[in-house]
């Protein structure tokens, strides 16, 4: 961290107390972790719907098949509802332990698909069509209620912490990298110099680093700088010593979710991702230690991803998402909120997932269990919202 940053974080002290003094005191003592997916995961994978034919039909080549058909099948959770089998050593034990809970046809109302103005949309936690102040984040809000303390674990202070708070930011950008580097591409290259195959084996870096090069370029834009996952499994022990040493309330991005090609089915691409951001929240789980109990995990991205597979194996910018919410303290061990049976019917215009349980109200009735806020206070973080308690802490 900078010594301006520190500065800045120490001169917040006395302004968030300041803040807080404004409220009936909330008890501070519980821990936040927001964990922001940019990219738009494909929640229909993670959390599966084993129970409609329709998903099968939709995703022919990239489906997670039912509980017990496949190694590589989805982990049983309810009759209609499946896991990611990338999760099972790290977060499918915390589902049966009752520790995690997940939230289908979770989002927004912004139905514009587009990554930067859906993630603004989340971070800011203003009314859809009402002014927007760039400068008011809700978790700075939930701060300044709170009068408690705040990290971004992010290379740039994200607008969800920007406001009346000083909010300071740390960098964890230890982006994991591809195995195949330049250096091994050009030691396999010279392995097949003056061979008949060194024409091909050329001609496929070639293609490969321009598939790669325009890839990685709309994945880089998605994720705005965020950390990889891989890069989130290494430090989120970090993470949480920080947490547990200081801050009330935490946030950090991670990249790499836009997976219009190739995002694979039980393995590939996908599951790779999801098994390093499950093992870091498990990591992240054991060094809490004892305060795990009084910690909640927030799992969200900005939309999901087209309910049926597109021409490249992958899919598209959606709609409705699955958020994640975990903790010691968690009531977990179900799938939460409104739902429906995924059929052709229930599309949101004929190809996403919907929204149904709007993220402000889900999250200002999570707020106001974990912290015992006041239906004035969650007004403040979540203006004109009525909350909506899901029963998870």
């Amino acid at each position: 961290m900078h010594r301006r940053t520190l500065l800045q974080a120490l001169s917040a002290v006395p302004l968030a107390a300041a803040s807080g003094q404004l409220w009936a005191a909330p008890a501070t003592s519980n821990r936040l972790l927001v964990v922001f997916l940019r990219g738009a995961y494909d929640a229909a994978n993670l959390l599966v719907p084993v129970s409609s034919s329709f998903y099968y039909e939709s995703r022919p080549r990239i489906a997670i098949p039912r509980p017990g058909s496949d190694p590589l099948a989805a982990l049983p959770l309810e009759t209609n509802w499946g896991l990611h089998p990338a999760l099972q050593t790290s977060m499918y034990p915390l589902f049966q332990k009752g520790q995690l809970a997940f939230v289908p046809f979770a989002g927004t109302d912004d139905t514009s698909r587009s990554h930067f103005e859906t993630q603004d949309t989340i971070e800011l936690g203003q009314a859809l069509g009402a002014r927007r102040d760039y400068r008011s984040g809700f978790l700075n809000r939930l701060v300044e209620v709170l009068g408690g303390s705040a990290l971004s674990f992010t290379e740039q202070l994200p607008i969800v912490l920007q406001g009346k708070v000083t909010v300071p930011n740390t960098s964890l950008r230890t982006a994991g990298k591809t195995p195949l580097d330049q250096h091994r591409s050009d030691t396999i290259a010279a392995m097949y110099r003056d061979t008949p195959l060194a024409a091909p084996v050329n001609e496929g870096f070639n293609v490969r680093a321009d598939v790669l090069r325009d890839m990685n370029a709309e994945m880089d834009k998605a994720s705005r700088g965020a950390i990889a996952s891989k890069g989130f499994e290494r430090e989120a022990p970090r993470i949480a010593r920080l947490m547990k040493e200081k801050y009330n309330i935490g946030f950090v991005d991670i990249g790499g979710w836009d997976t219009h090609v190739n995002q694979g089915a039980g393995s590939g691409y996908l599951a790779d991702r999801l098994g390093e951001l499950g093992r870091g929240l498990a990591a992240f789980s054991d060094e809490m230690a004892g305060e795990w109990n009084k910690t909640v995990v927030v799992v969200i991205s900005e939309f999901g991803r087209t309910f049926r597979e597109n021409g490249n194996r992958g899919t598209d910018h959606g709609h409705g998402s699955t958020y994640w919410v975990l903790g010691g303290a968690v009531k977990g061990g179900k799938i939460a909120g409104e739902q429906q049976l995924m059929s052709e019917k229930n599309l949101f215009e004929n190809r996403d997932l919907p929204v149904l349980n709007e993220y402000r109200a889900m999250l200002g009735g999570l707020l106001a269990r974990m912290y015992g806020l006041s239906a004035k206070q969650i007004d403040h973080v979540f203006s004109g919202v009525t909350a909506r308690d899901l029963g998870l802490v």
